[in-house]
C-alpha cells in the first residue's frame, strides 16, 4: 500500500453536489481537477452515484473508489464526496452543516423549487463550508452569520384576510415602502 495515500491531508472533500430526484444536477463542485476533468465524466460519476443511493436508506456509499455521504430531502439528494481513506464522520459533518444551513435559509423548506430560488444563498453556504476540498466549517450557525444571507421576509396572508375581513386596513402597509 502507498504509504502517501495515508499521510492526513486538509483536502478531505473531493465534491460536493445536488440532484433533484431525476438525478438531474442542480448544482455541483469539484475540488480535485483530476478526479473527474471533464463535464461528461462528472455527469456520468453523478448519474453512477444517484443510481446506487436514490433507492437505499444508507447514508454512506463506495463507488469508484470515493466515499460518498449522502442525504434525501423532498426532491433533492445532497452528496459529499471523498477519498476511499477519508473519515466518513468528517464527511457526514460536511453534509450535515450544508444541509441544516439550507434548511435555515430556506425555512425548513428544503425542497427543490425553494433551492432553485435561492441559488446565490446556496452557492455561498457551499463556499464558507468549503474552500478548495479544505473544511473551513461545520457548525451551520457560523455559517449563516458569516454568510450573512438574508430572504425577504413574506407578508402574514392570514393577518392581511384578516384585516381586509374586518375593514382594518391601516395595520396594511405598501409593499412598496418595504423594499
Amino acid at each position: 500500500m502507498d504509504s502517501t495515500s495515508l499521510e492526513p491531508s486538509l483536502y478531505t472533500v473531493k465534491a460536493v453536489f445536488i440532484l433533484d430526484n431525476d438525478g438531474n444536477r442542480l448544482l455541483s463542485k469539484y475540488y480535485d481537477p483530476e478526479l473527474y476533468p471533464s463535464m461528461k465524466e462528472q455527469k456520468n460519476f453523478e448519474k453512477n452515484v444517484f443510481n446506487k443511493t436514490h433507492k437505499a436508506d444508507n447514508e454512506i456509499a463506495f463507488l469508484e473508489g470515493m466515499t460518498i455521504v449522502y442525504k434525501s430531502s423532498i426532491d433533492l439528494f445532497f452528496y459529499v464526496v471523498g477519498s476511499a481513506q477519508e473519515n466518513e464522520l468528517m464527511l457526514m459533518s460536511v453534509l450535515n452543516c450544508l444541509f441544516e444551513s439550507l434548511s435555515q435559509i430556506l425555512r425548513k423548506n428544503v425542497e427543490r423549487r425553494c433551492l432553485l430560488d435561492n441559488m446565490e444563498g446556496v452557492f455561498l453556504i457551499v463556499d464558507e463550508i468549503i474552500d478548495g476540498g479544505v473544511i473551513l466549517e461545520s457548525d451551520p450557525q457560523q455559517v449563516l452569520q458569516k454568510v450573512n444571507y438574508k430572504l425577504m421576509s413574506e407578508p402574514a396572508y392570514g393577518f392581511v384576510l384578516f384585516d381586509y375581513i374586518t375593514g382594518n386596513l391601516e395595520g396594511q402597509t405598501d409593499r412598496s415602502q418595504l423594499l
